[in-house]
């Protein structure tokens, strides 16, 4: 049952004074990355006193591509920024797999209308910079001193009497809640759980942001487009408005263990990588201006996301391989709930605990799935692609509706309506 403050329908955390309505709960969030910009908008528009640390002194144009599902997207709408989102985005016109080295078509179908008409919402590529900036700009405009730059939440320490969050400037507040949305190597859940032991996949990924203006014929289609090979697979979708081409590339092999966004490799070695490959593919590499490399490691699911007053959001509780594109929309989902579940509770460890529930089974399958991708795509025996791969090419022919419905558990889940139920 929702807690409230009198019959205004406001949650437990707002109260009057003489003055009027003021926000009686302080909620601090650790990281300004999507989950944390996106959870300071969803905990404002609930009435919230939010401040949200960030420890790089700007937020740069940093990062790639990413894949704005619907299910994503309608969260998005309800904070009223889609159109703003849309203005700097791409809808991909259709879903494409195809043979890594021939070039051909295993299978396409329609995506830019019928993920409205299927789903509900428009299916976006985005540059992860554009959606900071759009979440940014809106958290601006609604409080002008929420994001605090060159500052990071280091500890906490947590009582009866309330919480106490310790800075990296040395100073220490106090605060109601705090949500750790501080990333893969979040410090939050080491204190909360301890170290992690995170098993190396046996995969390694590059990435490129690519100006079409240098690819000319040998540019990617306007899609969603995953090219699969033996023992590996690329990802290529279009940005800022058609200007940019993303590619993700990711390679079977063991020799790079570093899981960093920024550390660059050299061309010479990415085309090893994809010797024989399309020359859409090649070409990508060729005129990429800084080819970035991670390893990729996988993380069990973790046995709690909450300490009482304090949660993890997004990467620092469940990070997910990049094989179902649902990294940033898991965090996104994460926001909404998270600030839907501490106002219909009574407080706010209830409401965080509530949270907790609401999310862990969704997230824990669509790790689950990101797995399974990983071996869909890098089939290597002419069997394993004829199982795999056949029924693919004859269902996108034959029923392209049911290629659809396989997405319906994920893009069709609306967050929004649900939390609004309770």
């Amino acid at each position: 049952m929702m807690a409230s403050c009198g019959p205004t329908g406001l949650p437990w955390w707002c109260r009057f004074d003489s003055i009027g309505l003021i926000p009686a709960m302080k909620a601090v969030i650790a990281g300004a990355g999507i989950g944390g910009l996106t959870a300071a908008l969803c905990l404002l528009q609930q009435g919230a006193d939010v401040t949200l640390y960030e420890q790089a002194s700007a937020l740069e144009d940093v990062g790639a591509g990413l894949q704005l599902s619907p299910n994503g997207c309608k969260v998005m709408r309800a904070l009223g920024l889609l159109a703003d989102i849309e203005a700097e985005a791409v809808r991909p016109e259709r879903i494409e797999m195809r043979f890594g080295q021939s070039g051909a078509m295993i299978f396409t179908i329609p995506l830019a209308d019928e993920a409205v008409l299927r789903w509900g919402a428009p299916y976006l590529h985005i540059h992860r910079a554009d959606l900071v900036t759009v979440l940014r700009n809106a958290l601006t405009r609604q409080s002008s001193d929420a994001l605090r730059l060159g500052r990071a939440v280091t500890a906490y320490a947590q009582d009866e009497a309330g919480l106490t969050i310790a800075l990296s400037d040395g100073s220490r507040i106090a605060a109601d809640m705090l949500i750790g949305a501080d990333g893969i190597r979040s410090g939050i859940r080491t204190q909360m759980l301890g170290e992690e032991a995170p098993r190396f996949t046996g995969c390694m990924a590059w990435r490129a942001v690519v100006p079409m203006q240098q690819l000319g014929a040998m540019a990617p289609p306007r899609t969603a487009c995953v090219w699969v090979g033996e023992g590996k697979h690329a990802v290529t979708y279009h940005l800022r408005r058609g200007a940019l081409a993303n590619f993700v590339g990711v390679v079977e092999r063991a020799d790079w263990r570093q899981e960093s966004w920024t550390e660059e490799g050299t061309r010479e070695e990415a085309l090893r990588d994809f010797d024989g490959w399309h020359p859409v593919i090649r070409t990508l590499i060729k005129e990429a201006p800084r080819l970035f490399r991670w390893a990729l490691f996988d993380r069990d699911t973790l046995p709690r996301w909450t300490d009482g007053r304090v949660a993890l959001l997004g990467d620092a509780c469940h990070p997910m391989l990049p094989f179902m594109a649902q990294g940033a929309v898991m965090a996104i989902e994460d926001a909404w709930v998270l600030a839907q579940s501490v106002r219909q509770n009574a407080n706010a460890a209830e409401g965080l605990h509530a949270y907790e529930r609401a999310r862990k089974t969704r997230t824990s399958a669509v790790q689950a799935a990101a797995r399974a991708n990983a071996g869909i795509f890098h089939r290597r025996t002419v069997l394993g692609k004829l199982a795999t791969y056949g029924p693919m090419w004859l269902g996108a022919r034959l029923a392209p509706a049911m290629v659809h419905a396989r997405q319906d558990w994920l893009y069709g889940i609306d967050v929004v309506t649900s939390a609004a139920r309770g």
